[in-house]
């Protein structure tokens, strides 16, 4: 009896890492498209911090 009720533990701990697993895979594609936004904003940021030193350096005639 013992080892049945270790079967059905084990059996019902490999089912909620399979629906926790399932959770994440439909949460991921539902927000896949905004994990993209970080990056790209980052990229932005920093596209335009350069420009606005280049043109202050300009300004300066440095």
């Amino acid at each position: 009896m013992n080892l049945k009720e270790r079967i059905a533990r084990i059996d019902r701990a490999q089912e909620e890492t399979r629906n926790f697993s399932a959770e994440h895979h439909a949460f991921a594609a539902r927000n896949a498209r905004w994990i993209w936004l970080f990056p790209i904003g980052g990229m932005v940021a920093g596209a335009a911090l350069f420009g606005a030193g280049m043109a202050c350096a300009k300004l300066l005639g440095t």
